[in-house]
């Protein structure tokens, strides 16, 4: 918990008191259902939390946005996000049952009420949002055709509507065609040698209507 608060010094204590059962609530599930690797476990806050807070360092989600995780896996970014902009409703999506069923009991443990999850595939979803958020579940190009279609037209952040995607290593190959993205360093805002190679990546997502 330490390290969250050496970067978010203004959680409420009920954000402090959520954020602090996680470990609990992983290391529980982790038991019956292997989400997070067994190496990961203790350094559930660098490893996993933090990371997926990078996001509210490039963007801070305003309140009624709405935000889709795509590929969640155990839960992140979305869970460590949801927890941190409790006013802004989060849509956590996996194709993989029971890693849903662990987010869907990690939600409830943390009494989240804005997050609400969904067993199936990205291409399925319906709605549209603010930002579809992930944490390198495909390569850009592939990522980018299964949510192209999911982004609002209205604009109410800094940024512009698209995807903030959580990507380590040289990315310039990838993000070739996409000329509109924009790439933060995560040594920008954490100093632990774990986020060296670690980015957030935006790329606005220009609306499609049908």
């Amino acid at each position: 918990m330490e390290i969250l608060q050496k970067y978010f010094n203004n959680l409420s204590e009920k954000q402090i008191e959520q954020f602090e059962k996680l470990q609990e609530l992983y290391k529980d599930w982790n038991l019956k259902i292997n989400v997070v690797s067994r190496k990961d476990i203790d350094e559930l806050y660098l490893r996993h939390v933090l990371h997926s807070l990078g996001i509210a360092k490039v963007m801070a989600f305003q309140p009624k946005a709405k935000v889709m995780d795509v590929g969640t896996g155990g839960g992140f970014p979305g869970i460590p996000l949801a927890i941190l902009f409790p006013e802004t409703q989060f849509h956590l999506v996996d194709s993989i049952g029971k890693k849903i069923k662990v987010v869907r009991e990690v939600v409830e443990g943390l009494g989240l009420e804005n997050v609400k999850t969904t067993h199936g595939r990205v291409e399925e979803v319906s709605e549209t949002y603010d930002f579809i958020v992930s944490r390198a579940v495909a390569q850009m190009e592939t990522f980018h055709r299964w949510v192209k279609n999911k982004v609002h037209k209205k604009q109410q952040h800094p940024l512009k509507n698209g995807i903030l995607y959580l990507k380590g290593g040289d990315l310039t190959l990838e993000l070739s065609k996409f000329p509109k993205a924009t790439v933060y360093p995560l040594t920008d805002f954490f100093d632990e040698d774990f986020f060296e190679t670690k980015k957030v990546v935006h790329l606005p997502i220009k609306y499609k209507g049908s």
